[in-house]
């Protein structure tokens, strides 16, 4: 592995989200001293919380998976998650409702998914989920410290027998075949493929490695920590602080100053110089380059993953059909998909994903109220350049429309404060072609494909966050966090989470 030549002992770090956080934790806890620098008001970055007329929203991320990738970060430091966060495990992780009227609850739990796929779609359908969950633990058993858990300086290194065995168990595959051949009912795919956009793409055009994601959410898990999910943030960064770190809030990276192919100091946006032995920048892709001063050379155009529209709500009413997380199907399916990502427009017959963060934890609303978050995937700048200022109120009807007439009957009058997010508006907050997903996860951005966290020609800069490796979602980017720290320290930094994984399989 790769690591940072030189002194190292002063690390800034660029940006309090979850990679930033993460780094900073991991660097603390191998004796390095670290300055991060945020230019919002707190920590969280995409997945950071905000007041909305007395609710507390989170901001971006809505689903937690794999919360052992909090309490690795938080041990660094000889911390627990238990201490610092109290965490909720969702049943159901999801609820799914079809066009055609049917509803499934998805559970973590092997019989009860069993039972409930059996109540759901008969006995044949759910032998086959128990083949299918077998092969997503497999695959996540594969990638989760040779691929997705560990830095890659070369193709090279990905040789061996767990790649051959992903090879044979199909991982190199199309997510959409590989799971019909364990599952023939198409509303059970759809369960186990959406997972397939966070990524960036169609599943029949995803890796069937890409079931990973499916893993996270169906077989380890969905939780919900106290606060909403910017809590883990606002934790991480209390840890940090508490053991050492200079939180800098307010405060951003204007450019760097470089003898050599070293960065001596960073500027901050306040003008003041602060010295330092290596950098780890956390910001968009494009940001990050732009202070290094030029992106590196790639053979293809960066391909952005599709971007989602935000609507918050804080209601005066709630719906039987809501779970903690609702996931409502059009009753398209692949054109959806063609319209997000080729076509460049808004999907006709909208699949969204409905969160009621208030149905485990009340307080982020006031009595008697309910906080209702909307998600519905739509196409990035670059593919759809949308007018979103013109668009934009027109659409918030169109959504509160289409939720009313699958079931949750007077939503729009029950609505009495709310927040449109669009791609207008990641796009100001510096998130490439207006999508906080960064690159998607096509074969040439994957693995060791995605632009890696070692900055070529540049000594001691690190890139960490979801458009470097692993990739995109909250685990891989806590993962990022840690992955830079070890470039930064020198050495790898062994992973938590084994202790977690023999119980996440016998589920």
């Amino acid at each position: 592995m790769r690591t940072v030549e030189g002194p190292t002992d002063h690390v800034v770090v660029v940006g309090a989200g979850l990679a930033g956080l993460s780094a900073t934790l991991h660097l603390l806890g191998a004796g390095r001293s670290v300055t991060v620098l945020e230019l919002a008001d707190g920590p969280g970055g995409r997945a950071g919380s905000a007041d909305l007329g007395g609710y507390r929203i989170d901001t971006g991320a809505s689903v937690l998976t794999m919360p052992e990738l909090v309490d690795e970060a938080l041990a660094a430091v000889g911390e627990s998650l238990a201490d610092r966060i109290q965490l909720t495990r969702l049943d159901p992780a999801y609820r799914a409702r079809f066009a055609d009227g049917s509803s499934l609850d998805v559970h973590a739990d092997a019989d009860a998914m069993a039972d409930e796929v059996r109540r759901f779609a008969g006995p044949r359908e759910a032998d086959g989920y128990r083949r299918l969950r077998a092969w997503l633990t497999e695959l996540y058993r594969l990638q989760r410290d040779r691929f997705i858990g560990a830095n890659l300086d070369s193709p090279l290194d990905l040789a061996g027998p767990d790649l051959a065995r992903l090879a044979a168990i199909g991982g190199f595959g199309r997510l959409g075949p590989a799971v019909g051949r364990f599952l023939r009912d198409e509303r059970l795919r759809r369960v186990f493929t959406f997972q397939s956009l966070y990524a960036g793409l169609a599943p029949d055009r995803a890796l069937a490695a890409y079931g990973v994601i499916a893993y996270m959410d169906t077989v380890a898990g969905v939780y919900f920590p106290r606060g909403g999910v910017g809590a883990v943030a606002a934790a991480l960064a209390d840890a940090a602080a508490s053991h050492g770190a200079s939180l800098r809030y307010g405060t951003g990276a204007a450019w760097l100053e470089r003898s050599g192919s070293r960065v001596t100091a960073v500027r901050t946006t306040h003008g003041e110089r602060i010295p330092c032995d290596a950098v780890v920048l956390t910001p968009d892709l494009p940001v990050s380059y732009r202070l290094l001063g030029g992106a590196p050379r790639r053979p293809v155009r960066p391909r952005w993953a599709p971007s989602a529209v935000l609507l918050h709500a804080g209601v005066t009413q709630t719906w039987p059909a809501l779970a903690h997380h609702t996931v409502f199907f059009g009753a398209a399916w692949r054109r959806t998909f063609d319209e997000i990502l080729t076509r460049g427009s808004l999907m006709s017959d909208p699949s969204l994903l409905v969160t009621r963060p208030t149905a485990t934890d009340p307080g982020l609303a006031p009595a008697g109220r309910q906080l209702v978050s909307v998600l519905a995937p739509c196409p990035n700048l670059a593919v759809g350049p949308i007018d979103w200022r013109r668009v934009g109120p027109a659409y918030r009807d169109e959504l509160t429309q289409v939720l009313e007439a699958r079931g949750l009957t007077g939503f729009a009058d029950s609505v009495e404060v709310s927040r449109l997010v669009t791609p207008a508006d990641w796009e100001a907050a510096g998130l490439a072609a207006g999508t906080p997903f960064s690159l998607a996860h096509t074969v040439r951005q994957t693995g060791p494909f995605r632009p890696r966290n070692l900055v070529r020609g540049v000594d001691n800069v690190v890139l960490a966050g979801c458009g470097t490796t692993p990739g995109v979602g909250v685990p891989p980017v806590l993962i990022s966090g840690r992955l830079a720290a070890e470039r930064v320290a020198g050495a790898p930094i062994r992973s938590q989470s084994d202790r977690f994984f023999p119980h996440t399989l016998a589920r």
